[in-house]
């Protein structure tokens, strides 16, 4: 791979912190700076972070739909969030062990789904039933 210049770690915080809440914000930085769909902040500790997981956790789908138009990686913590029952499945199929996984800051995987609100009531049954003894 060529020598590729790293992105300024400030700007990568900053759109980190934007992708919490602010969708303009995230829209023009990411717009200026295409890679930052996929940058990752460490806030310390191994606590890495990604935009797409901000959203994630706050459920914030607007800005998750925005990120992933612009080649964000999807991952698990974002499925949930935004309800995408058959992908959530599909991973726990093969990682099971997934389902006990925590996401950025320590959120764990019911806690994005719960993000999601009514649009990933599905996989919150589904996280739920493994609690129950249902699957």
């Amino acid at each position: 791979m060529a020598d590729v210049p790293r992105l300024d770690a400030e700007l990568v915080h900053a759109f980190v912190g934007h992708a919490h809440g602010d969708l303009d914000r995230v829209v023009a930085l990411v717009t200026g700076q295409p890679a930052l769909a996929n940058a990752a902040w460490d806030w310390g500790g191994g606590d890495w972070e990604t935009g797409l997981g901000a959203a994630a956790h706050m459920g914030r789908r607007d800005i998750a739909d925005v990120l992933l138009a612009r080649g964000a990686r999807m991952d698990i913590f974002a499925a949930a969030m935004l309800g995408h029952l058959a992908v959530v499945q599909a991973l726990l199929a093969v990682a099971p062990e997934a389902r006990n996984a925590r996401g950025p800051h320590g959120i764990p995987l019911i806690a994005h789904a719960k993000a999601g609100g009514p649009d990933a009531a599905a996989v919150v049954a589904y996280l739920e039933s493994f609690a129950t003894g249902a699957i």
